[in-house]
């Protein structure tokens, strides 16, 4: 397997980089062991998304935290970088039929293949796999779940649901993701270093690191989704624009149209209008690009990433940090 962009140190470290693959390699092992059934059709819909790839990120992060104490990459350490991919694994399927997504990884979505409530029941059979395999790692490990379980449904909940009445909508968005994504990335940290034998400190500190990074990671793909490009991203510009996504470009456009940018608020209008055909499209797309609003959401993403990295200030100097570091820089330098 090798190793997704933004791990550069990692890579070039001839002692770590190897271990860290190897690792997940026997991982990726587990993982197709864990989500596999005797029933037939389960197993199937069970394989779906596994088989269609992933960066395997929430697992590298296990491995790599797990570095941070004295007994990395142990069978507690593989076991929580399974639970913690299952559990992605599991909400792609359920975010899938939210969203009405046709295809994710490049395959159709299981929903399209076999219908909604399939692809739900498959989600949650998933989701029955991570929590017997958490429950062997000891009651701790299973709070962390449950509690990382609860925010990813809050965080879905909340987006269905949209600000209340006064809720700042940024603000609110911000909770969502941090819901939706940090959390999961948080969890990754925290049960690596904590499996790994890391001091508590260090386990906080990949928790901040973690829920930082994630959020980061979420706002870099909302900017992307106006201003990546289609064969870099693999995803058609603007998609998010048309399924009326209040992702943070938008909103950070609304905010500033109401303090009277008229730019923005033209903006707007193409934005609100309707985006069917790909003209419009296409029109809305290159309006919101070239808005100071584009600008501005990256800088509150590389803000989010710079906080990561600063989370990291009270661990020493090794590889394992410089990795995180940089990995948490290239989420919101990427194209893709």
């Amino acid at each position: 397997m090798a190793l997704p962009p933004g791990f550069t140190p990692l890579a070039e470290d001839p002692v770590l980089g190897p271990a860290i693959v190897s690792g997940l390699e026997k991982v990726e092992e587990e993982l197709r062991e864990a989500i596999a059934n005797s029933d037939p059709f389960a197993d199937a819909t069970s394989r779906h998304l596994m088989e269609a790839g992933g960066k395997r990120v929430r697992p590298l992060l296990v491995l790599l935290a797990s570095h941070l104490g004295p007994n990395p990459g142990n069978e507690q350490v593989r076991m929580a970088a399974v639970v913690v991919e299952l559990t992605h694994l599991a909400t792609l399927y359920h975010d899938d039929v939210m969203d009405s997504a046709p295809v994710r990884r490049g395959a159709p979505t299981a929903h399209e293949v076999w219908g909604n409530s399939v692809a739900v029941l498959t989600g949650d059979l998933i989701f029955a796999r991570a929590s017997s395999l958490v429950s062997l790692l000891g009651a701790e490990a299973l709070g962390i779940q449950a509690r990382t379980f609860e925010r990813l449904v809050m965080g879905q909940l909340h987006e269905t649901m949209g600000p209340a009445d006064g809720e700042d909508p940024l603000a609110h968005y911000l909770s969502v993701i941090a819901g939706k994504t940090g959390s999961l990335i948080a969890a990754s940290g925290q049960l690596g270093a904590l499996f790994g034998g890391a001091d508590k400190q260090t386990v906080e500190i990949m928790v901040e690191y973690g829920e930082k990074v994630g959020v980061a990671f979420q706002l870099a793909d909302d900017v992307i989704d106006v201003a990546g490009l289609q064969d870099k991203s693999g995803k058609t510009p603007g998609t998010d624009l048309r399924e009326g996504v209040p992702t943070l470009p938008v909103l950070l456009l609304r905010r500033n149209a109401a303090a009277g940018d008229a730019e923005a608020a033209a903006v707007l209008e193409l934005v609100d209008s309707d985006l069917t055909s790909d003209e419009a499209l296409a029109a809305a797309v290159a309006a919101v690009r070239g808005n100071r609003a584009t600008a501005e959401a990256w800088e509150v993403a590389r803000q989010w990433a710079a906080d990561a990295v600063a989370a990291l200030a009270p661990m020493p100097d090794s590889v394992v940090k410089s990795s995180l570091a940089a990995f948490a820089e290239a989420v919101v330098e990427r194209e893709a």
